[in-house]
C-alpha cells in the first residue's frame, strides 16, 4: 500500500513536471484569486452594518418644571448634518465640524433592563456633575472669581486659557450637564425609575437620595435643573454599542462621557479624564481619555474572580494584542465603561462604528488611532456590582470572533472612513 501511494505521488511531480511554468502559476494565482474573493465575500456577509435609527427613536423625554413627563422632543443631531453632506458630495468632509456645545458635560447611560441598579448610579452621577459643571458650581465659584478678580488688579502675571470655540468647542468657563438615558429596548421598568429618580431631585429641596455602589449608605441628594435628565427609548434592542453610539449622535457637550448604568466606576473620577483630555487635546481640539482598571490586576477585587474569568480575560488581551493596530494594542484595558470624548473628536470616530455589541470600545480606539486623535489611558476606581448580563464564556467568544471580523473588515476594505 506504501508503495502504490510512493507510485502515486511520483507520477504526479512527473505530470506536473510537464505543465508549462506559465500555466502552473496562472493556475496559482487564480486558485488565490478565487480564495480572496470567497474570504472577502464571505467577510461582507459577515461583517455587522448597523440599521438605521427609526424616527421615534430620534427622540426624547424629559420632566417638565411641574414634574410632569413631555412629550417626545426632537433630539439635536450633529451627526445629521454630516449625513447630508455625505449625501450631496459623496463622502464626509476630510475635516469635519459639528455645530458648538450647548454645555460642558454630556453623560450617555446605556440602560437595557437596568431598573434595581440606575437609581444608584445616576446617585452618584449627578451629586458628582451638579457639584463640578452645575449651579452648585456656579454658586460656589462666585467666592472664587471676586478673589481672582481682586487679585488681577494687584498683578498682570497670572496666565488664562483662551477660549475656543473651534471644531464645536465653547468656552472653558461655561458650565452645564446633560445625562442621556439610553433606554435599549427595555422590558422592565428603567424608564420609570429614571422619571422617578428625575421627579424626586428636580422637585424638591431636600431630595431623596439612593444608595449606591460607592455610597452604600444614603445621603440626602441635590437638587437638578428641569430636563437636566433625558429617556431615549430603543424601540429594538441594539446592543450596548449600538445604544452608546447612538447616544453620542444626539449629545450637547463640550465633552462627552458614557458610563455603564451600574455604577461600577468611579464616576467622581471622571475629573481625571477632563484633566488627561485637555493635556493631550490636539490643534483641533480632538482628545480621547479611558477609564482603565489595569492598575487593578492584582487586587483582591480581580484576585478573587473565578480562573476560567481570569483566564479568558488574558487570552482576549493576547487576542487584542495580536490584530489590533500599534497604539490599540498598548491601550491595556480597552473595555473599560468609563471613556470620554472632546466634542471635536466625536465626527472623526462616530459615524464610521459598525459594531454594536461588547467589541465596540476596541472600534473606538482603533478609530481614533486611524484619524490620529490623541488618546489618555487613565486609571480610574472600579468595584464589582452583581447582575452583570455578561455570558463570560459565550461573550467571550462572541469577542473574539467579533474582533477578527472588525479587523479584517477595516484591512480588506470592507469598512471605509468615506
Amino acid at each position: 500500500m506504501t508503495g502504490s501511494w510512493g507510485d502515486v505521488c511520483v507520477h504526479c511531480v512527473e505530470l506536473l513536471a510537464r505543465v508549462p511554468l506559465h500555466v502552473t502559476l496562472t493556475a496559482v494565482f487564480a486558485s488565490v484569486t478565487g480564495l480572496f474573493v470567497l474570504f472577502y465575500t464571505l467577510l461582507y456577509l459577515v461583517a455587522p452594518i448597523p440599521r438605521e435609527s427609526f424616527p421615534e427613536e430620534k427622540k426624547y423625554r424629559t420632566l417638565a418644571k411641574d414634574g410632569s413627563i413631555t412629550k417626545p422632543e426632537r433630539l439635536p443631531c450633529w451627526h445629521d448634518a454630516l449625513v447630508d453632506s455625505k449625501k450631496k458630495s459623496g463622502r464626509i468632509p476630510d475635516s469635519p465640524r459639528v455645530e458648538p456645545a450647548e454645555l460642558f458635560m454630556s453623560v450617555v447611560v446605556p440602560a437595557y433592563n437596568e431598573e434595581d441598579r440606575l437609581a444608584g448610579m445616576l446617585e452618584e452621577a449627578v451629586n458628582y456633575l451638579e457639584r463640578m459643571y452645575g449651579t452648585l458650581a456656579t454658586n460656589s465659584n462666585r467666592n472664587a472669581t471676586a478673589t481672582a478678580t481682586s487679585d488681577r488688579k494687584n498683578t498682570n502675571t497670572t496666565r488664562h486659557r483662551k477660549p475656543r470655540n473651534d471644531q464645536g468647542s465653547m468656552c472653558e468657563e461655561q458650565k452645564g450637564w446633560e445625562i442621556l438615558i439610553v433606554s435599549d429596548g427595555s422590558k422592565d421598568k428603567t424608564e420609570e425609575v429614571a422619571f422617578k429618580f428625575a421627579r424626586d431631585h428636580q422637585l424638591s429641596l431636600h431630595p431623596k437620595g439612593y444608595a449606591g455602589p460607592w455610597t452604600p449608605r444614603p445621603q440626602e441628594g441635590v437638587s437638578i435643573p428641569p430636563g437636566a435628565i433625558r429617556v431615549v427609548t430603543i424601540t429594538q434592542n441594539r446592543g450596548k454599542g449600538g445604544a452608546v453610539t447612538h447616544g453620542l449622535r444626539h449629545v450637547r457637550g463640550q465633552y462627552v462621557v458614557f458610563a455603564d448604568a451600574d455604577g461600577a466606576t468611579k464616576f467622581d473620577d471622571l475629573g481625571k479624564l477632563v484633566d488627561a483630555s485637555k493635556e493631550i487635546e490636539d490643534a483641533g481640539g480632538r482628545a480621547v481619555a479611558v477609564g482603565s482598571r489595569a492598575h487593578m490586576v492584582g487586587s483582591e477585587a480581580v484576585v478573587k474572580r473565578s480562573k476560567l474569568r481570569n483566564f479568558l480575560m488574558h487570552s482576549f488581551h493576547l487576542i487584542l494584542w495580536l490584530l489590533t493596530p500599534a497604539k490599540t494594542a498598548t491601550v491595556k484595558d480597552t473595555q473599560c465603561g468609563f471613556k470620554l470624548f472632546s466634542r471635536a473628536s466625536l465626527p472623526y470616530i462616530v459615524p464610521y462604528m459598525h459594531s454594536e455589541g461588547w467589541i465596540f470600545d476596541v472600534e473606538v480606539l482603533m478609530l481614533a488611532e486611524f484619524a490620529k486623535i490623541p488618546v489618555a489611558e487613565v486609571a480610574v476606581g472600579w468595584r464589582e456590582v452583581t447582575g452583570s448580563k455578561l455570558n463570560v464564556i459565550r461573550d467571550s467568544i462572541g469577542m473574539a470572533w467579533g474582533l477578527a471580523v472588525l479587523r479584517a473588515a477595516w484591512s480588506l476594505g470592507v469598512y471605509r472612513r468615506s
